[in-house]
């Protein structure tokens, strides 16, 4: 009896799990596998000899397991087995090694702290800013992992990368918060010997001595109205009780400083003064000479600047929204800077952080602020200052999550309602939570299971939602290759990069009907419709379309629907002069099945290189008898030959050159079809569950930014009870995701 059948994985004990290994998989192992996989083999099956040992050995069950689902385990020539055999086997081997730990030891998995990826970062800049700032394309390349670029472990930070995080926040609350330009600069350097009456004065060539009450003057003429600062250098010989006095005008500016000191020393007197010619008056108005003590004024040297008073005034109409989106409080007669920077700061920081800001934080900000004004800033500078450190703050760049200890059960408690709203933001919008969003956070209301579908369904309908389906299915589909596949334009003359892009877009604009219309899964693969315009529609052989803008299309009578019979996905599992098999059913097994083939040996040639001949079906089958190639390629070439009427930029035909298309084939479990009708109903009806169990899992690893492990077998299975109990509509699996276990809460690394 199959473990299934005869145990309950939640009440497993280690004699019970012995016994369905030793009474149920065991003989089936003896029978179908040990002949080849005994001991000292490339795989050996045999040194396992309890339920512990698989779980022990898990990554080998697992490559085992993999084998025995796609079909090429046994290999033909080995003990025929029946569809219910290999199914009854596949999950006495899942369950033993994976199942029995996910139940009775779950474990939700712990997120490494995941740093923006680029677009990430592009589109969070944009929600909490309004600024688009477009030069994020030049950061440095995210690596990518489990075929998406959101994955935590390999998002790293290099220092070229902080070197651009602090030229962006720079620029870009440049362009957010607006701040009257610079006026002109002025300067003005002179001499004491030049300035006017220094003739009537004594002293050297180095500077002008005023023994007694007296003026000397810098005429100068203005450009411009502004705020002057002359700068004396200036020292003085101390007779009598009080210090040196030297007094500086300029028509009604009057300003006295004491020198009273031997030692030269900068005396800095700033004034407004209007544009033109202009006379600054510089006197000596406290002789004293007694008893030989003698009062005197030494002037060293001059200079004059002065920068053009800038209109600060600016119609508030006129403002970028940016400014007025992050500026809504100014200081008043009842506000000061600090109070009003506080508020705005508040607000701007907690939206960054996609959590309240604390106190501290603000406080830390707010001093920011103060300096800058304390040095001659105005308030908007300040706040722009304060911006830069918001966005170059880990609590900005990363995705924070509190660590967490397990309760006295053991069990890791839920992440914190606005840790749950980021993850939703970036899983679904790519993005910074909206206010909405984290209003829910804030009442704690992110887990009524109501208010999330609702906030679900309409983040669905939302135009932000369009960065999931090009994130996320552009990454599932791998249509980002496609950017950089080069068909033969001289065998494919009516390739180009336009039809290139009007290929990707179909695939996207198709995700996205069935995502915003709530259709079943299964729709991916058998629609009998698509979006076109005119040129593509054109390049598909359907002259009916007409114009420029994307609409639904019927496909009925065609040989086209659904994913498969995309030229997107047919251009970019294709090589340069023709198709390739091999790549298209590798990309369906990856990428709609989850049952990756091994990798290939090595010293294979390539099919050009090799000495095989014949039509491109026959030399697949003279390659496929090395039996190295045998065990995959018996699995990959029959699902790529069933798409063979498409050729390698996706147009329809019936002959490869003077050969009618045979897209007829067989996997190695005896399941046979014929063309990619055939295939498209294999996959969307008999093997549905495995269809929609991949896109889950994919899904899964893109919204939590990991890979999938065993044990998150258990969660998969309720997102899929979930899914199976709405009809598999595609709302319900995104909300599925998020209610998961692995997504609602932080469990721990192994």
């Amino acid at each position: 009896m199959g473990l299934s059948a005869g145990l309950s994985p939640a009440r497993a004990d280690t004699a019970s799990r012995d016994a369905a290994f030793r009474d149920s998989l065991l003989p089936l192992l003896r029978t179908y596998c040990f002949d080849c996989h005994d001991e000292g083999s490339e795989l050996s099956l045999v040194d396992d000899t309890s339920a512990a040992d698989l779980a022990a050995n898990r990554k080998v069950w697992t490559r085992a397991l993999a084998q025995v689902r796609l079909g090429t385990m046994p290999p033909e020539d080995g003990a025929a087995m029946d569809a219910a055999t290999r199914t009854k086997m596949a999950t006495l081997i899942e369950e033993l090694a994976n199942a029995v730990d996910c139940v009775r030891n779950p474990n939700a998995g712990k997120v490494a702290l995941r740093r923006l990826n680029r677009a990430e970062y592009r589109n969070t800049v944009r929600d909490l800013t309004d600024v688009d700032y477009v030069a994020a394309k030049g950061f440095p390349g995210d690596d990518v992992g489990y075929g998406f670029d959101n994955i935590g472990d390999v998002l790293s930070l290099p220092p070229l990368l902080i070197e651009k995080y602090l030229d962006a926040a720079e620029q870009i609350s440049g362009k957010a918060i607006y701040t009257p330009p610079p006026g002109e600069i002025y300067e003005l350097d002179k001499p004491p010997s030049s300035l006017i009456d220094a003739e009537k004065h004594g002293g050297g060539g180095d500077r002008v001595t005023i023994a007694s009450n007296g003026t000397v003057s810098l005429q100068a003429d203005l450009p411009f109205g502004g705020i002057y600062t002359l700068t004396v250098t200036a020292s003085g010989d101390q007779g009598g009780p009080d210090p040196c006095v030297m007094k500086v005008e300029c028509g009604r500016n009057e300003q006295s400083v004491e020198v009273g000191n031997e030692t030269a020393k900068d005396f800095d007197v700033v004034m407004r003064v209007g544009r033109g010619t202009r006379k600054f008056d510089i006197s000596f108005t406290n002789d004293y000479y007694k008893d030989g003590k003698d009062r005197n004024l030494h002037i060293h040297h001059v200079h004059l600047r002065g920068e053009e008073t800038r209109n600060t005034y600016v119609d508030e109409n006129q403002l970028p929204a940016s400014h007025r989106r992050i500026i809504f409080v100014k200081p008043d007669a009842n506000t000061t800077a600090d109070q009003a920077s506080a508020v705005v700061l508040g607000r701007l920081a907690s939206r960054a952080f996609r959590r309240p800001a604390t106190n501290n934080e603000v406080k830390r900000l707010v001093e920011l602020t103060a300096s800058v004004r304390a040095e001659g800033g105005t308030y908007e500078e300040g706040l722009q200052v304060a911006m830069q450190a918001i966005l170059v703050s880990p609590h900005f760049l990363f995705k924070v999550e509190q660590n967490r200890r397990p309760d006295a059960s053991g069990k890791m408690p839920p992440i914190n309602q606005y840790e749950l709203a980021t993850r939703i933001s970036y899983f679904l919008w790519s993005s910074m939570p909206d206010d909405e969003l984290l209003l829910l956070a804030h009442r704690e209301q992110l887990r009524d299971r109501r208010k999330l579908l609702d906030k679900v369904g309409r983040m669905m309908k939302d135009p932000r939602a369009n960065r999931f389906v090009e994130n996320f299915a552009g990454q599932w589909l791998q249509l980002r290759n496609l950017d950089t596949v080069k068909p033969d334009t001289r065998l494919f003359r009516t390739f180009d990069d336009e039809i290139r892009d009007l290929m990707k877009r179909e695939t996207l604009t198709f995700f996205a009907g069935v995502m915003r219309g709530n259709m079943p899964i299964p729709t991916l693969l058998d629609a009998d419709f698509t979006y076109l315009n005119e040129p593509l529609a054109k390049f598909y052989g359907m002259p009916s379309v007409k114009g420029d803008q994307f609409r639904r299309v019927s496909l009925v009578g065609t040989p086209r629907g659904g994913l498969l019979t995309h030229a997107s996905v047919l251009t970019v599992t294709s090589n340069p002069t023709r198709t390739s098999p091999v790549k298209r059913g590798k990309w369906i097994l990856d990428n709609l099945l989850n049952m990756p083939p091994p990798p290939a040996p090595p010293n294979i040639p390539e099919l050009e290189k090799s000495r095989l001949v014949g039509t491109l079906r026959q030399r697949m089958e003279q390659h496929r008898d090395n039996p190295a190639c045998a065990a995959c390629h018996n699995m990959m070439d029959p699902l790529g030959f069933a798409m063979e009427n498409f050729d390698a930029v996706g147009q329809w035909r019936t002959r490869d050159g003077r050969d009618l298309v045979n897209a007829s084939g067989k996997l190695p479990d005896g399941t046979a079809f014929n063309g990619v009708e055939d295939l498209k109903r294999l996959l969307s009806t008999e093997r549905r569950d495995a269809f929609v169990r991949c896109l889950a899992e994919k899904m899964l690893i893109y919204a939590l930014g990991r890979g999938t492990e065993y044990y998150d077998k258990c969660a998969i299975d309720k997102i899929m009870a979930d899914v199976r109990r709405a009809d598999y509509q595609f709302a319900y699996l995104l909300a599925a995701i998020i209610e998961s276990d692995p997504f609602q809460k932080q469990g721990h690394r192994e």
